[in-house]
């Protein structure tokens, strides 16, 4: 069984097997990277880092599948919210949830091309997370 740190480690150096690439390790990447970023910098590492992996264990980065901007803002500001004292206290909590996007966004907005590219506004509920300069972050990458 591999440590939340052996995760974090195997994933930023490109050995996470894909199949090991779950919702619970993005959850243990977003809060490893929490612990010595803020979330404005935790935007753009997890972003080069997630397209890394993904490129390095055979996922494309398209407009269909791999990389995913909307998602990834909205992870790293629940798990900064939650302060969870470890990544296994956000296992359990329903803001950090696989399904916790769909109280916010309908599945036609948010598995789209421009969601997955860059930040799409929710379209069902407002969100109860502060997201305002990651999206500041997002936008500038967006446009450059």
């Amino acid at each position: 069984m591999r440590t939340h740190q052996q995760t974090f480690d195997d994933f930023i150096a490109g050995r996470l097997p894909a199949g090991e690439w779950t919702h619970e390790a993005h959850l243990v990447a977003c809060w490893m990277t929490l612990q010595n970023r803020s979330p404005v910098e935790a935007l753009p590492f997890l972003r080069d880092s997630i397209t890394t992996h993904n490129c390095g264990v055979g996922t494309p980065n398209t407009e269909t599948e791999g990389y995913h901007e909307t998602l990834t803002i909205f992870y790293i500001a629940s798990v900064h919210q939650a302060a969870a004292p470890s990544p296994e206290a956000l296992f359990d909590m329903g803001s950090c949830s696989r399904t916790a996007p769909l109280r916010h966004w309908s599945r036609d907005v948010l598995f789209t091309p421009p969601a997955r590219r860059g930040w799409m506004a929710p379209d069902k509920a407002e969100l109860d997370v502060e997201v305002s300069a990651l999206v500041a972050v997002a936008l500038r990458y967006q446009s450059a």
